[in-house]
C-alpha cells in the first residue's frame, strides 16, 4: 500500500463517510462511504461481464440456426471464457496488483463495453460475411475483462472494507457475477422467440456494460482509502509478482484449496453453459432451462448471503466451505440421474435450486479461505489464481463432456432446435458429478489451515510456518526470506518489535506495536 504506517497511526475510528478532525480523533483505522459505490461499480460490472457472457447459450439452438453455426461454434462463444482466462488470468493478477483496483476496474469496464459493442456488429449490417468471427471477437475481449473482474472482490473487501465486514462485501461482490447468469438464463430466452429478436437481444445486453463503463471512468478516483480500514488492511501487501506466485505454490493448504475449489469452478462453469443443451434432449424447453438457471442462481445468492453474514460473524471458514461442497456433491448425482428423464419439472426445479444454494453460495467464503491461508501473500494473487486454475479446469470439463456425447438411439423427445440428432448426456453427466465428488473428498480430507490474516489481526503470533517470532524479541527472518536465494527483508525488519500487551489500546504505541508485529 502506499501509505505508511506513520500515515495509518494517525487515522482515526470514523463512521462511514464522516471527516475526523485533530480534536476528536482517536487512533485506529477508519472506512469511507465511498467504498459503497466501489464495491457498486465492481458488482455492475461483474454482473453485465456474466450476462455476455452466457446470454447465447439458453437459445443455442436458435442462434445456431440464425448465423448457420454448428453446435460446436455457438459452444465456444461460451468457452472462450475459460480458455481466455488460462494466459490472461496470471497478467490480470499482475495488473490488479502493480497497477492497482482502480485501472484494473477501468480497463475491465472498457474491454467489457467494446466487447459488447463489437459482437452486435453482425446484427447492424448484413453485409459481414463471416458473423462467427465478429461473436467470437466480442466474446474475447468480454473474456479478457473477466479476468480482471473476477480477481477483484477479495482485494476490494481487504482494503476498503473493516473486519467485521470483509466477508459480506466479498460475498456482493461475488455473487454479482452468478446474478448476470442468471438475468442471461432468464432474459434470453424471453426476448429471443424467433431468429429476427436476436439483435434487439444483443442491443439489450449493450446498456448494463456501458453503464459500468460509465461509473468506473467517472466514479472511481482511487485505488486504496487514505487510511486503511483494518490493521490487516495496514499491512496488506502487493508481493513481487512471481516471488508471491512461489510463496503461494509453497503453501500446501492453499494448492489443495486451490485445485479443489478450482474445480468445483469448472464444474459449475460446464454446467450452466450446458445447461439447456442438457435438458432439451429429453424434451425440456428453452423456457424451463431458463427457469432451472435462474433457480440455480436466486438459491446461490439467497445462500450466498446468508452463509457471508454467518462467517464474518463465526469466522468459521473451513467448516462452511467443506459441508457446502459436500451437500453440493450429493446434489449433482441427483441431478445425473433425474435430468435424463421425461417430465421430471417440480424435480429438477427442486434440485437446481438446491444446487445453487449449497454450491454457489460456498463461492465468496472460498475465496475469504484462500486469503486467509495465504496471508501475507497480496489479495488479488491469491484470488487471481484460484479463479485462473478453475477456468483451465472448466475448458478440460467442458471439452470433455462434450466429447463424450453420443448420438440417441431410442425414442427422441427432444426439444433442441438446431436441426441436429439429439444427443445422450448420461456419461457425461455422470462424469461430471463423479468429478465434484472427488474434490470434495479431496478437501474435506486433506484441507488444513490456520487463519494466518485474523491471526495477524488478534495480534496472536502468526502460525510457524508463516513466521516465528515473540513480541517483545529480535524479530527472526521468516520462512519466504529464508527459502528465496536473494531476497532481502525489509528495512527495519529485524529490528525489536514491541508487545502490544504492554501498552493500554489508548496509547500510541499500542497501534504501532500491533502493526510492526504483523509486518
Amino acid at each position: 500500500m502506499a501509505e505508511t504506517t506513520g500515515d495509518w497511526l494517525e487515522t482515526s475510528w470514523d463512521r462511514p463517510g464522516t471527516v475526523g478532525t485533530d480534536g476528536d480523533a482517536l487512533l485506529g483505522p477508519r472506512t469511507y462511504a465511498r467504498r459503497w459505490v466501489f464495491l457498486l461499480v465492481v458488482s455492475l460490472l461483474s454482473c453485465s461481464n456474466a450476462m455476455v457472457w452466457l446470454s447465447f447459450a439458453p437459445v443455442a439452438d436458435i442462434i445456431a440456426q440464425h448465423f448457420f453455426l454448428s453446435m460446436d461454434q455457438v459452444n465456444w462463444l461460451s468457452l472462450v471464457y475459460l480458455v481466455v482466462a488460462v494466459p490472461f488470468g496470471m497478467s490480470a493478477i499482475w495488473v490488479l496488483d502493480s497497477v492497482g483496483l482502480r485501472g484494473a476496474t477501468i480497463l475491465g469496464a472498457w474491454l467489457n463495453f467494446a466487447g459488447s459493442m463489437l459482437r452486435a456488429l453482425p446484427c447492424i449490417t448484413v453485409r459481414i460475411p463471416n458473423p462467427f468471427a465478429f461473436l467470437m471477437s466480442g466474446q474475447t475481449l468480454c473474456a479478457v475483462a473477466q479476468t480482471l473482474v473476477v480477481s477483484s472482490p477479495a482485494k476490494l473487501a481487504a482494503l476498503w472494507f473493516p473486519e467485521h465486514q470483509r466477508a459480506t462485501a466479498n460475498m456482493i461482490s461475488t455473487m454479482s457475477n452468478p446474478l448476470g447468469i442468471l438475468v442471461a438464463n432468464v432474459l434470453s430466452p424471453a426476448l429471443v422467440k424467433k431468429a429476427e429478436d436476436i439483435p434487439m437481444m444483443l442491443g439489450i445486453y449493450i446498456a448494463p456494460a456501458a453503464l459500468a463503463c460509465l461509473l468506473a471512468t467517472a466514479c472511481i478516483w482511487e485505488s486504496v482509502p487514505p487510511s486503511p480500514p483494518s490493521v490487516g488492511a495496514a499491512s496488506s501487501t502487493s508481493e513481487n509478482f512471481l516471488r508471491g506466485l512461489k510463496l503461494l505454490m509453497q503453501n500446501k493448504a492453499y494448492v489443495i484449496l486451490a485445485i479443489c475449489f478450482g474445480g468445483g469452478i469448472g464444474v459449475f462453469s460446464s454446467f450452466s453453459a450446458l445447461l439447456e443443451q442438457i435438458l432439451c434432449a429429453n424434451g425440456y424447453s428453452n423456457e424451463f432451462s431458463g427457469l432451472c438457471g435462474a433457480l440455480f442462481i436466486v438459491f446461490g445468492i439467497l445462500g450466498a448471503l446468508i452463509l457471508g453474514l454467518y462467517v464474518d460473524r463465526t469466522k468459521h471458514f473451513t467448516e462452511a466451505t467443506k459441508i457446502g461442497l459436500c451437500l453440493t456433491s450429493m446434489t449433482f448425482v441427483a441431478f445425473a440421474l433425474v435430468s435424463q428423464l421425461q417430465g421430471q419439472t417440480l424435480a429438477l426445479a427442486a434440485i437446481c435450486s438446491l444446487l445453487g444454494l449449497f454450491g454457489f453460495s460456498v463461492a465468496p467464503v472460498a475465496l475469504e479461505l484462500a486469503v486467509e491461508c495465504s496471508f501475507p501473500v497480496g489479495e488479488g494473487a491469491s484470488a487471481g489464481l484460484v479463479f485462473a486454475l478453475g477456468q483451465a479446469e472448466g475448458v478440460l470439463i467442458m471439452l470433455l463432456l462434450t466429447a463424450l456425447t453420443v448420438q440417441r438411439t431410442g425414442p427422441s423427445f427432444s426439444t433442441c432446435r438446431q436441426g441436429e440428432d439429439p444427443l445422450d448426456w448420461t456419461v457425461s453427466l455422470l462424469l461430471l458429478a463423479g468429478l465434484c465428488t472427488l474434490f470434495t473428498c479431496v478437501m474435506v480430507l486433506f484441507f488444513h489451515t490456520p487463519y494466518r490474516r485474523l491471526e495477524a489481526e488478534s495480534g496472536r503470533p502468526p502460525s510457524p510456518r508463516m513466521c516465528t517470532r515473540e513480541p517483545g524479541t529480535v524479530n527472526p527472518t521468516p520462512r519466504p526470506f529464508l527459502e528465496t536465494p536473494g531476497l532481502e527483508p525489509p528495512a527495519g525488519f529485524l529490528q525489536e518489535v514491541p508487545d502490544p500487551a504492554s501498552f493500554p489500546k489508548e496509547h500510541p504505541k499500542w497501534a504501532e506495536a500491533m502493526t510492526r508485529n504483523i509486518q
